[in-house]
């Protein structure tokens, strides 16, 4: 059945992917976005069949309109990356708790049925050993303004759920990889990282000795994540959305192939990140069906998405991530 829903952060990396899937379901789709991260580009192939809206979901005044007769509405807009978040915490603040309000309030007053919230698995900082896998019952312990903003942000949709009977779901984001990733901007994941690094025939940078592991997702499994979450009958609830299996940043080296050249440790990133997903696979039944190996060659595919990416090399990475260091006081 056809229903009216709104994305916000919807010409973004995981965004966009998650319009494509409810245009392709017959849903009539609203986006709002004001691209400072995301691309029009990555609307192309559904511009005709979606509503877009050129905005900030910090100005209330401005996207409020844009809620009514929605029955669900997908808030993935967001500011992203660690290093810029130790530097600009005020932007970050701005679109990540007061958006969110924003966009939690704009729903209540029109009346949205549905909120699902784009949350981030760095809300678990680094978890203790008892906490490997990490359930969504881990202590909270988020390290940089990016990811109290965005553990804020999560308070405040569930704390709106629950004065004003909303339902609302919020997916704790891990490692979420794929195509239309984000290839300008602050230096950041390590899969943008590491593509745009091939396709310069530079050496991949790899931070300390590369058996640090992650929990790499897919991003249409992200996707389909979404859609459960916004068509269930979940009234309210919190999931980890990742693989389940951490795989080691060798292993990611070694399906990609190339050369290697390290770079110091980053201060307060975890060795490991491995997400429980069992209580998703209960509620929603929801798992990834894309394997990494599967994945990284999908990705491979759609390399030349990278051509434009900025290419880090140590010294780059040094001068870039100086700021971060000298925050926490390490040489």
């Amino acid at each position: 059945m056809s229903k009216k829903v709104l994305v916000t952060g919807g010409a973004g990396f995981i965004g966009s992917h998650l319009v494509d899937r409810l245009v392709d379901a017959g849903h009539e789709v609203t986006v709002i976005d004001n691209f400072a991260t995301g691309n029009r580009d990555n609307l192309a192939c559904v511009k005709d069949q979606i509503r877009l809206i050129e905005a900030d979901v910090a100005d209330f005044d401005v996207i409020a309109s844009h809620f009514k007769e929605k029955s669900a509405v997908f808030h993935l807009a967001a500011l992203a990356d660690i290093v810029p978040s130790v530097v600009r915490p005020r932007d970050y603040y701005r679109t990540n708790v007061l958006g969110t309000m924003n966009v939690v309030e704009a729903a209540r007053l029109a009346g949205v049925l549905k909120i699902v919230y784009s949350a981030s698995s760095s809300c678990y900082g680094v978890p203790s050993d008892e906490f490997y896998p990490t359930p969504e019952k881990a202590p909270m312990h988020p390290m940089y303004p990016y990811a109290l903003t965005k553990r804020l942000g999560e308070e405040t949709v569930l704390h709106w759920a629950e004065l004003y009977g909303i339902h609302a779901v919020s997916l704790r984001l891990f490692n979420v990889y794929g195509p239309r990733a984000r290839t300008a901007g602050a230096y950041g994941a390590v899969f943008g990282v590491f593509l745009a690094q091939k396709l310069n025939n530079e050496p991949f940078t790899v931070v300390g000795d590369g058996t640090q592991k992650r929990d790499f997702v897919y991003v249409t499994d992200v996707a389909e994540a979404f859609m459960k979450a916004g068509f269930s009958e979940i009234k309210n609830g919190i999931f980890n959305v990742g693989s389940g299996k951490p795989e080691s940043v060798n292993t990611l080296i070694s399906l990609l192939g190339g050369e290697t050249v390290p770079v110091p440790k980053r201060p307060g990133e975890p060795e490991c990140t491995w997400a429980d997903i069992t209580r998703i696979g209960a509620a929603l039944g929801w798992r990834p069906q894309v394997t990494f190996p599967e994945g990284v060659r999908m990705v491979l595919e759609q390399i030349d998405h990278w051509k434009d990416a900025p290419v880090w090399t140590p010294e780059k990475i040094q001068d870039a991530t100086k700021e971060w260091f000298e925050y926490l006081g390490v040489e």
